[in-house]
């Protein structure tokens, strides 16, 4: 793999968000907020966004894992770091994105740390942050 500072992480696409993960992660969780499972909540709040559920940070966060693992595989993330500015909503069609920032090398492994985030074609980055990593054929 040939890369260079600059180069786009091959993106990650969650064509619709899933209120029925929500719900699950919600029971896994032991979460008894009702934002992530009750459509009716949401709206009784003053944020303007209507009858459609929250998604769960780790939920959000795990979109842009999947594109980090997609690109350079199971084993590849060393470090991660996330700023949730917005929320996500069910139904939503995100992309998770990134750029690499730097090339280093650390305890003889090849690392790209890079600048990652969740998009949304209309409300912009909703989720954004930092991910170091191992680049394949060095990963131990």
């Amino acid at each position: 793999m040939s890369l260079k500072v600059g180069d786009s992480i091959p993106q990650w696409v969650m064509p619709s968000v899933s209120p029925e993960r929500m719900r699950t992660m919600a029971a896994i969780l032991r979460d008894p907020n009702p934002l992530h499972w009750d459509r009716n909540a949401v709206d009784a709040l003053p944020l303007g966004l209507g009858k459609r559920t929250i998604n769960q940070g780790p939920l959000g966060l795990s979109y842009m894992i999947n594109m980090l693992h997609a690109w350079a595989g199971p084993n590849c993330l060393r470090r991660i770091v996330m700023r949730f500015p917005q929320v996500v909503l069910d139904g939503e069609h995100v992309i998770a994105r990134g750029t690499i920032r730097a090339l280093r090398e650390e305890d003889s492994v090849p690392l790209a740390d890079c600048d990652i985030w969740l998009e949304h074609e209309d409300r912009g980055v909703l989720l954004e942050g930092t991910a170091s990593v191992a680049l394949p054929d060095q990963q131990n």
